[in-house]
């Protein structure tokens, strides 16, 4: 019950690790979590999946500034307070060189992926101080750590992440907010399926055995594994961390 009378907001709650976060957050005691994702059907099918009175939804996107007030108000007005919040959509983009990038497409993952996070927790700061603090949880990449060839608008974008979570965790210090991220490896869920075929239409699999080979352990992370260490930052077991980059990716950086 490590999560007991905490609240959590989950953007990108319909996808697979947002999904899998939920159910470990569930498993830990949690009081109430809220779903936010662009499409109702997801929305409601994780809601079913979830089975469970605590866990409510709203559709918002992420990159528009009223959408993210009204989900921040949407759970104070639920829970009356936000204790965690998983700042967890996000976009691939195409996989194009910079060359062929279509502008449009960078502005969107810059968009979703940076000032997404940034809405977040420039809404959820103010309620976060009135209530004593909270955890803040934002997933970036190995890509925000190394760089890879044709998915540039991507990779900008969660090394821009690390700008966003520093000042986060310095601003919110003093008032008892930790900010921190979780950089995975490819994880074994939609993304990495739409990845793999732009890098090679008609033979993703193949690319999946390449990523898998730039791997130490051989293999994709799960969804599971990425929520278990959202689960631990969000918790008070990790109450003296904050600022920080969390890798999980199998020895992919190393």
């Amino acid at each position: 019950m490590r999560l007991k009378n905490k609240s959590a907001v989950i953007t990108g709650g319909a996808g697979g690790i947002g999904l899998a976060s939920a159910e470990k957050m569930l498993a830990e005691g949690v009081k109430g979590i809220l779903l936010v994702d662009l499409n109702e059907e997801d929305l409601k099918k994780a809601v079913a999946e979830l089975d469970s009175d605590k866990v409510s939804y709203v559709t918002a996107d992420v990159s528009k500034n009223e959408d993210v007030k009204k989900y921040t108000e949407k759970a104070v007005e639920l829970y009356g307070r936000i204790d965690i919040l998983f700042l967890n959509a996000g976009i691939e983009g195409e996989v194009k060189p910079i060359t062929e990038y279509p502008e449009k497409m960078y502005d969107k993952v810059m968009d979703v992926n940076v000032k997404g996070v940034w809405l977040g927790m420039k809404h959820a700061f103010p309620y976060m101080k009135e209530s004593g603090g909270g955890s803040i949880i934002i997933t970036s990449s190995v890509a925000g750590i190394q760089g890879t060839a044709n998915v540039s608008a991507y990779v900008t974008s969660k090394h821009a992440l690390a700008g966003v979570r520093k000042v986060g965790a310095l601003e919110g210090a003093e008032h008892n907010i930790r900010v921190n991220s979780i950089n995975p490896s490819p994880v074994d869920n939609r993304m990495m399926r739409s990845l793999e075929e732009g890098f090679a239409p008609g033979n993703a699999e193949q690319a999946k055995k390449s990523f898998e080979n730039t791997i130490p352990l051989k293999r994709y992370g799960k969804n599971e594994e990425i929520a278990d260490l959202a689960v631990f930052l969000a918790s008070d077991e990790s109450q003296f961390i904050t600022g920080a980059r969390h890798v999980i990716d199998g020895g992919m950086t190393v």
